[in-house]
């Protein structure tokens, strides 16, 4: 899943492609590096980051989709937690609603999903991105994220969403310490027991920064790493900034597998 930002303020690259034909063309690159799906979103959800509005949000994203779905058949991702950025987004040619919120922040959200017959990456996070990294704390991670897990799969299947439509993620970084992403890379075998595909985000995060000393544009060879442990416990889907490198990763971690 290649990571496309339409955002002025994302941790990484924020602004980068903030112009809709530059997010255009490098989510059109992303394909050709080997990307499966290309992941949109218009709103930034990094710590402390401040809420958009709805028309602003989707002003940045639909252009964007519109313009990759005209040019290629890639399964595109909405990465949002409003129910009618969802719709519309899905009306522009998108397949999947990333949210962050587990279905949570927005109440039409689980209903829209299922109506539209999307799928749902339904992931984990404790508070809000404003709040979300203030003092987190868990007595024991794992279970808590498996508990949400399950309290969330019982609604998304009671709100009519397909079991084969969703999509876990233990959300590394969303109300997480240091310690708390490590374990969840070393234990993501734990939450295949739920049977479903997982997807893991650890592209470019502070956790690396802070493990291996390096600056925000220095956390290359660890995000490979972590890509490679993750794929290795279970992970289905890796979210990536950069898909060229991180498919070289993959295809050696695989190989390995089968051998």
């Amino acid at each position: 899943m290649g990571i496309l930002n339409v955002t002025p303020d994302s941790f990484f690259d924020g602004g980068k492609y903030s112009n809709t034909e530059d997010a255009i063309k490098h989510g059109l690159e992303m394909v050709e590096d080997g990307a499966d799906i290309i992941d949109v979103g218009g709103e930034s959800t990094r710590p402390y980051s401040k809420p958009v509005s709805l028309e602003d949000e989707l002003n940045r994203v639909i252009p964007v989709i519109k313009g990759i779905r005209s040019k290629s058949d890639i399964l595109i991702s909405i990465d949002t937690y409003k129910a009618r950025v969802a719709k519309e987004a899905f009306d522009a040619g998108a397949n999947m609603v990333n949210d962050i919120s587990g279905l949570g922040f927005d109440k039409d959200m689980a209903k829209t999903v299922a109506k539209l017959g999307a799928y749902a990456v339904i992931m984990h996070i404790k508070g809000t991105p404003q709040d979300m990294q203030l003092s987190p704390s868990y007595k024991d991670v794992i279970k808590e994220i498996k508990d949400y897990f399950q309290e969330r799969i019982d609604f998304a299947l009671s709100s009519g969403i397909e079991r084969e439509k969703i999509i876990l993620d233990p959300g590394i970084g969303f109300g997480k310490r240091i310690e708390d992403n490590l374990k969840i890379i070393k234990e993501l075998k734990t939450f295949k027991e739920f049977g479903l595909p997982l997807l893991i985000g650890t592209s470019m995060k502070s956790f690396i920064g802070h493990v291996t000393d390096s600056e925000l544009h220095e956390r290359v060879e660890g995000t490979l790493a972590s890509i490679a442990i993750s794929i290795w416990n279970g992970a289905d889907i890796v979210r990536v900034h950069d898909v060229k490198k991180a498919l070289k990763v993959i295809k050696l971690v695989y190989a390995v597998m089968k051998s």
